[in-house]
């Protein structure tokens, strides 16, 4: 934690003690510092537990002696750990590169000590402890090769060549490379590849079209087999065997008619599949191996919320699981198989525990055409749930959607007063095919926006809100929602506040390069034309509608942003100053779409905090 964020937490520790911590406002640079102790793992022999957590310059790595709670420290730019098989080495990417470190010993080996080489994607299997699969690019800038690494000696050696189309390698159980994933740049399809050995040609057998879910889980047993996802003949994902030599089906692994294809939980022995997550509304486990059920059925009674098992130790009598409660960080616990028994290791946010945060709750919505969604709705503690100032939070994407757990944005507005409405609209991903194609073409005045204003008038109907104080927030597609909501539905909201938002949708697909043809060709397909129908164009895009805007808005944009054009920004603020709206215009230097320095980040939290206080009457934090 850097000297300032800790001075930030100090102050906010005395004023809690001060006012109550059920009242306390919690500091923007606590609730939206970076994500607190992550990947977080279980060595093999069980003895050390490693994480990734915020430094003062970056990420680093930590490591702790679980039987002696010493801890040791390493790097600033970590992004990726895993051990070693034998758990005699932990292994982790700084800097492009690959580390081995020795727990106790104080030093670690750059593996990969290349200039201008970088490594990504290591792989381990339990059958070949002393060795290690990396991908680097090191024959050819722009394409990476599997490489085999001895961790006894250093040495590394080539062990497959990228034919120039390879997105992503499987390895099966005895560390050979056997599947790979290839994308097709022109049609934006994947294709799955299979080989017997080393020796063997690669063979297509399967291939998912660009709208379709596909990937690999694994091979199994004796490697004549893969684990895939596909979407391929149903709504949603499912789980498959395949024979790895054919892509013949052999036996349905797991599928709900509700919800795509979640965590995946395999025997690290085996590869075979012993329980899988469907998100609803929040991660249900569906457990496939009955030696597991009631280890599952015990960890589902100990923590309201959802749980899963990051990793386990090479016996399998402990796991490290990961709890998640609605609405606060991840906890986590060393689960004693034998004794069904947790012991708690540590928060994912320590500096959040002298405040009361927020419960999310899932529910479930219902919309004019008779169809359901599934929603967030996040309350201020201790406060009568009668008539707040609502924010509706709209996620961008379009093509993602709202999970269940932490969200840092619904807990930073909770506190500042308002509920909080998350849906997943029609277009949101997750929910199948026919949920995600719904949304096609349905951009500002269709579903996906009408969606939105079935939500609020469901908070307003149940009373939790106030008809008059609904603002309406959103990031990217988020942003276009509130300026389509406050352009095609003014009477709904009282405010707005939209960062990196598509003013102008001609724009937003001009800025896609002409050679990226399968991200161009899925705009035009799921929004429209824009480029070519000049009439759609002027329909769906708020630029042309800012004379029916009625509410203040507060829009935000990165001056390198090529999808967000300053004078289109400029048309829509100068059209609320002539008509003596109040409209504040932001404009982040060195920026795109995202915020990416946090100086920036913290700027637009606090202007839009001070911003919803004045024209909602909650609190901002000074």
């Amino acid at each position: 934690m850097s000297v300032r964020l800790a001075v930030v937490a100090l102050l906010a520790c005395l004023l809690a003690g001060a006012a109550g911590a059920e009242n306390a406002l919690i500091p923007r640079e606590t609730i939206f510092a970076p994500p607190g102790r992550s990947r977080v793992q279980l060595s093999p022999d069980g003895r050390h537990v490693a994480w990734l957590e915020p430094v003062s310059d970056g990420v680093g790595l930590r490591v702790r002696n679980l039987a002696e709670g010493v801890e040791t420290a390493r790097g600033s730019s970590v992004t990726r750990l895993l051990w070693s098989a034998d758990g005699t080495q932990l292994l982790y990417l700084d800097g492009g590169h690959l580390h081995a470190l020795v727990p106790g010993s104080g030093s670690s080996r750059d593996l990969t000590p290349f200039d201008a080489v970088t490594a990504r994607n290591p792989v381990v299997a339990r059958r070949r402890p002393g060795e290690i699969l990396i991908e680097l690019n090191q024959r050819d800038r722009r394409m990476f090769d599997v490489h085999r690494i001895s961790l006894e000696s250093g040495a590394v050696s080539l062990d497959t060549e990228n034919p120039g189309a390879v997105i992503g390698w499987v390895a099966d159980l005895d560390l050979r490379v056997r599947a790979a994933v290839a994308g097709d740049g022109r049609d934006g399809s994947k294709h799955l590849l299979t080989r017997a050995n080393a020796e063997s040609e690669w063979r297509r057998i399967a291939v998912w079209p660009y709208e379709e879910r596909g990937g690999v889980v694994g091979f199994v047993g004796d490697g004549t087999q893969l684990v895939v996802e596909t979407s391929l003949g149903a709504d949603t994902s499912r789980l498959f065997r395949i024979e790895a030599a054919s892509g013949k089906e052999r036996g349905l692994v797991a599928h709900d008619a509700r919800a795509d294809i979640g965590r995946v939980m395999a025997d690290p022995a085996s590869g075979a599949i012993q329980a899988i997550s469907f998100e609803i509304l929040k991660p249900e486990w569906k457990v496939l191996d009955p030696r597991i059920q009631p280890d599952f059925a015990a960890l589902a009674a100990l923590h309201r919320g959802a749980f899963w098992v990051t990793s386990r130790d090479r016996v399998d009598r402990t796991w490290l699981v990961a709890f998640q409660r609605d609405g606060a960080p991840a906890d986590y616990a060393l689960w004693r198989r034998d004794e069904k028994r947790a012991d708690d290791l540590f928060g994912r946010r320590p500096d959040l525990q002298p405040y009361t945060l927020a419960h999310r709750q899932g529910r479930m919505l219902p919309t004019r055409d008779g169809a359901e969604l599934t929603a967030w709705l996040t309350l201020p503690p201790n406060t009568e749930a009668q008539g707040l100032p609502l924010v509706l939070a709209v996620h961008g994407g379009p093509w993602s959607r709202d999970h269940a757990g932490w969200d840092p944005l619904a807990q930073w507005l909770a506190n500042r007063g308002y509920a909080v409405l998350q849906v997943n609209f029609r277009g949101s991903t997750g929910f199948g095919k026919r949920f995600l194609e719904a949304g096609y073409g349905q951009w500002g005045r269709g579903v996906m926006q009408r969606d939105l204003e079935d939500a609020v008038d469901w908070a307003v109907q149940q009373g939790l809100a106030d008809p008059k104080r609904v603002g309406i927030y959103g990031v990217s597609y988020g942003g276009y929602a509130v300026l389509a909501g406050l352009a095609f539905a003014p009477e709904r909201y009282a405010c707005g506040v939209a960062l990196a938002a598509p003013v102008n949708l001609a724009s937003l697909v001009g800025s896609v390069p002409p050679e990226w043809t399968p991200l161009r060709a899925r705009l035009l397909q799921r929004i429209g034309d824009m480029e070519g129908d000049a009439e759609l164009n002027r329909s769906l895009s708020p630029v042309f509608h800012a004379d029916a805007i009625r509410a203040p808005l507060l829009l935000a944009r990165g001056a390198d942003d090529a999808r967000v054009r300053a004078q289109d920004v400029e048309r829509i603020a100068d059209s609320l100053r002539k008509r003596k709206i109040p409209v504040e215009v932001v404009t982040y230097e060195g920026e795109g779409p995202r915020l990416e320095q946090m100086e920036h980040r913290m700027d637009f939290y606090a202007r839009s905090e001070a911003f919803l206080a004045r024209h909602l009457g909650g609190r901002a934090e000074p």
